[in-house]
């Protein structure tokens, strides 16, 4: 009688494949005898063997059942044929007429006109595709899941193979890319502001497995549960280091990564392999490979930045089963360190001495990824988006990060060093001398006073209030600790927290703007629909308005954590005044519905709108009647007005924030709103550069929100410059045709001892 327990078969099957590998034979004879060995087990009259070369090749490596000579002949590119199509999507097919199907491609060399069904898998190693691992027969079989699983079960005993360098050159495996010699400059996007210049230290979690195939399954069930308590010990350990204490979404980030770590779906997967006939270490490794695999196909990109989190586990799991420490961060860390990585968890950042790190390159991520929160409330310096850096750069070479140009320069000549130091020395002298600001009013020469705010959208930043001697919050972003999390935040736990930001303004206003999500922020508890423009799309208040369930909890929290203080409340991406009066209504009913319960109320309740959409300012008379303040966020204005995606590094310097067009529609702005007495300020990126900052007075700003890093160099160009001046100066520039005022800016700045930055 047939034994039909669950995975019994392919534990026999790869126990024949361990006595294989184990020979001395060449490894071209070992395939043979393997592909063969495949055939036979899964009734196959095919069996092929495709690897991965330099230039996106598949070649046909081994083979039984087509004509001999195809063997190292037979080539496809990937995407070309039924056997690219798999290695492009990196997924399995199972097709019982292979030959209906639109991407098949016939090779006279092969004799495989007379096969009809074919079940191929894509060999992966780290989430890439090296190879392809197929079976045909001449009839229109049906394969089955099991047979599935089994081919991919082999497929990754059969990746280790390949990447051990036994069939190709490891180099070969490797993307081509560029000169490792020559000074390079990669564009990227700036996920966190600073310089940093130090030696490329690659982040390399990869571990090597060596030992495949299982011999005692419930010896590596032990072994793998042993290794999961160990890991959430360490990573218990590790959260407790002191430079991350106390409130701040770094917390909540910390708090989510270790739900992820406690997974059952995703430790469940890894002991339904090792039922499969592999060895704890090398079940972790097919299910990691798997879900890369997967998720590579993913556009939602909160469910991309979680694969990190899962890689980042799945390393450190490895690290546990074979004895290691379980941190990626290994050997002796120079002490001027950028990490350079695809991306990574926040725990992989958190494994290298936080002394000695000086800033982080990402192929990948986001800035709202949870590395990039905590790379953050760290002050690390974070470039994302770099195509192809870890390609491109060698541990050791000497690097510079601009992270406020999002530019990285690998093996920069010297007077690319050089300046850069001097840079980095200006910048320290400098910050030195900005320290006497902090309690110096940031008033003109002539006597405007400015009010400077901070934007800020984490708990720990806000100690920078203090700090910089900045007058409150202009901006607090609530959508981050709704993105970090698992699930919605009840009433309370947003007034908990609400109120917690309140207590560390210690008094000072914080205006606070509902939820801007969509877009590029995506709550991972939503399912949401692609859109082909996402930045234009369904996001901010028109979720908020299409939801007002979700917007009326959050407003009945802020009025809760206000209760006794001053409220300050912020809709954003405001595109007619209909939209605000709906969601200024909603705010009426919830403090209506306090009022009812016998709440403690707000001592006043302020409510202003975002001027992001262009519309918005051709109904700017109506609007001002109903808003007690505007903000103009020039991030998002900015893109509209030049139909400029400003995430895109080809655009990023096309289109100058100091053109005729932007003082033009801010001049008439203010001039709008100081005509009827309502506050309005600027809370964007644009405040926070002090020529641009230095403009905006002249405009007749006079309450500007900026990056708390940039508080005391603004305080500075204020206290050196005369408004009337300006005022004059930008009236007869703003009539000018040029494409940038820039330099005209910087001239009037010099010849009037006005203080910028070098």
């Amino acid at each position: 009688m047939t034994d039909t327990r669950p995975g019994l078969k392919p534990r026999q099957l790869l126990a024949r494949l361990r006595d294989i590998m184990a020979t001395h034979e060449l490894a071209q004879v070992r395939l043979d005898r393997i592909v063969r060995l495949i055939a036979e087990d899964l009734a196959a009259e095919v069996c092929s063997f495709y690897v991965r070369r330099a230039g996106d090749l598949l070649e046909l490596f081994a083979n039984v059942g087509f004509k001999e000579q195809a063997v190292h002949f037979t080539r496809l590119r990937v995407g070309e044929g039924v056997v690219g199509d798999i290695a492009a999507h990196a997924r399995p097919l199972a097709l019982s007429d292979a030959q209906s199907h639109p991407k098949f491609v016939f090779r006279p060399e092969t004799g495989e006109e007379l096969y009809h069904s074919l079940m191929g898998v894509p060999i992966l190693r780290g989430g890439r595709v090296i190879g392809v691992l197929v079976v045909q027969n001449k009839t229109f079989r049906r394969y089955l899941d099991e047979d599935v699983e089994t081919l991919q079960t082999v497929a990754m005993v059969l990746a280790e193979m390949v990447a051990g360098g036994e069939l190709i050159g490891k180099a070969e495996l490797l993307p081509a890319d560029g000169n490792a010699l020559l000074p390079l400059r990669l564009e990227g996007v700036r996920f966190n502001g600073g310089i940093a210049i130090g030696t490329a230290v690659l982040h390399e979690p990869q571990v090597a497995v060596d030992r495949m195939v299982a011999t005692d399954i419930g010896h590596e069930h032990a072994r793998l549960h042993q290794a999961v308590a160990d890991m959430h010990g360490a990573l218990d350990a590790l959260f407790r280091k002191g430079d991350l204490q106390g409130a701040g979404e770094h917390r909540e980030v910390i708090e989510t990564y270790r739900m992820i770590a406690e997974d059952a779906g995703w430790l469940s997967r890894i002991d339904e392999a090792i039922n499969g006939g592999l060895t704890a270490e090398a079940a972790v490794q097919k299910v990691q490979s798997d879900i890369r695999a997967r998720m590579s196909q993913v556009q939602d990109a909160y469910l991309k930045e979680r694969i990190h989190d899962f890689e980042d586990l799945a390393h450190r799991l490895l690290r546990h089963l074979l004895g290691e420490d379980g941190k990626a961060a290994q050997g002796e860390l120079p002490t001027d360190a950028v990490i350079v990585a695809r991306n990574m968890g926040p725990a992989q950042l958190l494994d290298y001495d936080r002394a000695k790190v000086r800033g982080l390159v990402l192929e990948e991520g986001t800035a709202t990824s949870h590395v990039a929160i905590i790379a953050r409330a760290l002050d690390i310096p974070v470039i994302g988006h770099v195509r192809d850096v870890l390609g491109r750069i060698e541990n050791g070479d000497p690097v510079i990060v601009d992270g406020d140009r999002g530019q990285v320069f690998i093996r920069p000549g010297e007077d690319i060093q050089l300046a850069f130091a001097e840079n980095l020395k200006a910048i320290a002298r400098q910050r030195d001398a900005y320290a006497d600001l902090k309690d110096l009013p940031a008033v003109t020469l002539d006597g405007q006073r400015i009010d400077l705010l901070v934007n800020v959208g984490l708990l720990a930043e806000l100690e920078h209030v203090e700090r910089f001697g900045a007058d409150g919050v202009g901006l607090y972003r609530t959508e981050v600790p709704f993105m970090v999390r698992s699930d919605f935040p009840t009433v309370p736990e947003q007034a908990q927290f609400y109120g917690r930001v309140l207590d560390q303004a210690h008094g000072r206003p914080v205006v606070f703007r509902t939820l801007d999500v969509g877009g590029d922020k995506v709550l991972p508890y939503w399912q949401t629909a692609d859109e082909e423009n996402p930045a234009m799309g369904w996001r901010a208040i028109r979720i908020s308005l299409d939801r007002p369930a979700m917007l009326r909890q959050q407003l009945r929290a802020l009025l809760r954590a206000g209760a006794g203080r001053d409220l300050y409340v912020m809709f954003p991406m405001i595109a007619d005044v209909a939209e605000f009066s709906a969601a200024r209504d909603l705010l009426d009913m919830e403090l209506d519905r306090e009022r009812r319960l016998g709440a403690t109320l707000p001592a006043a309740v302020q409510v202003g709108a975002m001027l992001e959409v262009p519309s918005l300012a051709f109904q700017l008379p109506a609007l001002l009647k109903q808003v007690d303040f505007l903000s103009i966020g020039s991030n998002d204005l900015m893109q509209f007005l030049f139909a400029c995606d400003r995430g895109n590094p080809r655009l990023s310097e096309r289109y100058d924030m100091l053109s005729p067009p932007v003082l033009n529609f801010l001049g008439s702005v203010a001039e709008q709103c100081a005509a009827v007495g309502k506050p309005f300020s600027l809370c964007g990126e644009m405040a926070s550069r002090p020529l641009e900052a230095m403009t905006l007075i002249g405009l007749g700003f006079r309450r500007l929100s900026v990056v708390p890093a940039t508080v005391w160099p603004v305080k500075a160009m204020i206290r050196s410059l005369r408004a009337a001046p300006l005022a004059d100066y930008l009236a007869d520039l703003r009539q000018s045709t040029q494409r940038s005022l820039r330099e005209r800016l910087k001239a009037f700045a010099r010849d009037h001892g006005v203080v910028l930055p070098p």
